[in-house]
């Protein structure tokens, strides 16, 4: 019996050091890793409140404005150099290719009928090249031009349902389609594809700056910048969506005072631009003879050139010195 109560004893104590060396220390090993991840837990979530509060401070907001703005005067000026933009922004529906065509074309009936006029090779060759380059671009341009006007003209009205839609209860998504649905051309069009494009799948920023492309606005611009910081920093949609309203319609306001205010300068700029072709015409009726030897003879073909390239430039340089953006 003693050797076997001995045994036992000993297999007790083993057992118990082995316990003592081995689970004791591995439960407090783990203890320890529990109270070392808690802590980093806790340090984690103090750094990301840090964060946070370090991204609504006034500073870090003027950061992210300045770079949502530099973003967006590269996007403009992309879409500006852009020939398959500048057709979307006037509302044309034909390709880049059908516009290269329709210019050729136009630039060499322009081109004959100058021939058939009377006019020499080289004045019928350079009236091809001025109308089949300039005359499609400028009415392209024209376009865009009033249709983005009428865009900005309706815009802070969308802003104002918008912020109505919210104080509501309604979601902005709603909201768009609202505007889509009873704002005029070419307002609602441009809405309606931004609920489109929302619907497909693609998020409010990538579908603002699809729509952004295709109506390049600085209203617009605004509107997506606001909406951007809004969904990183967090705060009242409605109230800054109300500022904007504010701001933009006193941006209206403003551009209206300076467009009567350079007024005159406008009509100066126009009568002085006017002038040397008025006097041509008249001199021309009058005593075409005097005249046609700037249409007959080479070296006055080579001055109603140069005459032609420097009005071009004072008109260009006129419009220049009365352009005021706002």
């Amino acid at each position: 019996m003693l050797p076997i109560l001995a045994a036992v004893l000993a297999f007790i104590t083993i057992g118990g050091l082995g316990w003592v060396f081995v689970g004791g220390d591995d439960s407090s090993g783990q203890a320890v890793k529990r109270a070392k991840s808690l802590g980093e837990n806790k340090r984690e979530a103090a750094t990301a409140r840090k964060a946070a509060a370090a991204a609504n401070t006034p500073e870090a907001r003027r950061k992210q404005i300045m770079i949502q703005l530099q973003e967006a005067d590269r996007r403009e000026r992309k879409a500006r150099a852009n020939m398959s933009s500048k057709l979307k922004q006037a509302g044309l529906t034909v390709s880049v290719r059908i516009f290269y065509i329709a210019s050729a074309v136009v630039g060499l009936i322009a081109g004959f009928s100058a021939l058939l006029g009377g006019l020499n090779m080289l004045l019928a060759l350079g009236v091809g090249v001025v109308v089949g380059l300039g005359l499609p671009r400028w009415v392209v341009g024209f376009l865009a031009k009033r249709r983005m006007k009428k865009f900005s003209l309706e815009f802070p009205n969308a802003v104002d349902v918008i912020v109505r839609g919210i104080k509501s209860g309604l979601p902005v998504h709603e909201c768009f389609k609202i505007i889509a649905r009873e704002s005029p051309a070419p307002l609602g069009p441009a809405f309606k594809k931004l609920v489109e494009a929302l619907g497909v799948g693609m998020t409010l920023e990538q579908a603002l700056d699809k729509m952004f492309e295709q109506m390049p606005t600085p209203e617009l611009r605004f509107f997506t910048i606001v909406i951007a910081i809004q969904q990183k920093t967090g705060g009242n949609l409605a109230e800054a969506l109300g500022n904007l309203s504010t701001v933009l319609r006193a941006r209206r306001m403003m551009a209206e005072k300076v467009k009567a205010l350079s007024s005159e300068a406008l009509a100066s700029a126009g009568i002085i631009a006017a002038l040397p072709p008025a006097v041509m015409t008249m001199v021309m009726f009058s005593s075409p003879s005097y005249m046609m030897i700037l249409f007959t003879d080479m070296r006055g073909n080579f001055l109603l050139l140069v005459a032609a390239a420097l009005m071009s430039l004072g008109v260009f340089v006129m419009k220049r010195m009365i352009s005021f953006k706002i």
